[in-house]
């Protein structure tokens, strides 16, 4: 019987100081987003803490606004919040992923880099500009889409109205919002296209298929994580959004599902409309819904990370 000698070899890697800073720097870097997350959780929960033991439970079930009196509640912001957000992805993320299939695969070389800059470009301008924009321009013009809807998908129950007043909708201020989340979804979505194996892409189209059909069998499937990243990181935004709903919403605290009437709120636009004109237990009650808005970005995140990282877009990426 013969004994090996297993001798175990280890390697030690000195690395330089310059290496050491900048691993320092990011470590704290990622260290100090942790840290402002948990203070800004920390505050809202403490300031919205006097507000939610008054209001118990019924401060998710509660439709009225009225905190001076003890009756307040977010269920109808609540709902208004995701029926904007909801009309900004639908409208948002399919624009997306075209826009970025054709700065990844159809645009010439010399177009892409324009295009790229441009989106990133739009990602930059401040949400006041689009709710002007929105408010002054578009709106007018969305009316006659409104009427469509209405007269030929009425029996929708979310498309059903009936007023003939179509300014400060949901629908509107959907639009609007779909317009600022598109650059970032778009910017997400193109990286991760952009990774898709050169190999696979040429294979399929070596054993005779199309441009089309390389997209569909490679590019999709890859960068099916970027997709569902991309969307829950254009949802944060959409939820998110305040200035440009504030300015075109007319603000009501009701049940709002169809997206057509006039009227509407969300959690941010309440806040920013509240906010400098309110008492202390208003404020109090304000933090409150700010916190379940944070909570509920934060659920939403949490859930779109752990899509991504189990895609393969997403473990190739991963470092």
């Amino acid at each position: 019987m013969v004994q090996r000698d297993e001798t175990r070899v280890e390697y030690r890697v000195e690395r330089s100081r310059p290496d050491r800073v900048y691993r320092g720097v990011v470590r704290s870097a990622g260290i100090a987003v942790l840290v402002i997350m948990a203070l800004i959780g920390l505050f809202l929960l403490s300031e919205g803490l006097p507000a939610l033991k008054e209001a118990g439970f019924s401060f998710l079930t509660e439709q009225k606004w009225n905190p001076n009196e003890g009756r307040f509640g977010i269920a109808s912001i609540l709902l208004g919040t995701v029926m904007i957000a909801l009309v900004a992805l639908v409208i948002a993320v399919p624009v997306s992923i075209a826009a970025a299939l054709f700065v990844t695969e159809y645009a010439p070389r010399k177009v892409r880099g324009v295009l790229t800059s441009t989106i990133d470009v739009l990602a930059a301008v401040p949400s006041l500009i689009y709710g002007l924009w929105g408010r002054f321009f578009l709106q007018p013009r969305l009316v006659p889409v409104s009427e469509w809807l209405t007269s030929h998908l009425g029996f929708v129950p979310i498309f059903h109205t009936t007023t003939d007043l179509f300014g400060g909708t949901a629908f509107t201020a959907g639009v609007v919002v779909s317009l600022m989340t598109i650059p970032i979804t778009t910017a997400v979505v193109r990286e991760v296209f952009s990774q898709a194996p050169p190999g696979e892409k040429e294979g399929a189209l070596a054993l005779g298929g199309t441009r089309w059909g390389m997209i569909r069998s490679v590019v999709l499937p890859f960068g099916r994580g970027g997709i569902i990243g991309g969307s829950m990181l254009g949802l944060g935004r959409a939820l998110g959004e305040t200035i440009a709903v504030t300015l075109i919403i007319s603000p009501i605290y009701d049940h709002m599902w169809q997206i057509l009437d006039r009227g509407g709120n969300s959690i941010s636009a309440l806040i920013a409309l509240r906010f400098s004109e309110s008492s202390d237990k208003e404020i109090h009650a304000l933090m409150a819904a700010g916190l379940a808005l944070f909570i509920m970005t934060l659920v939403v995140n949490a859930i779109a990370s752990t899509i991504v990282s189990r895609s393969r877009s997403g473990a190739a990426t991963e470092i």
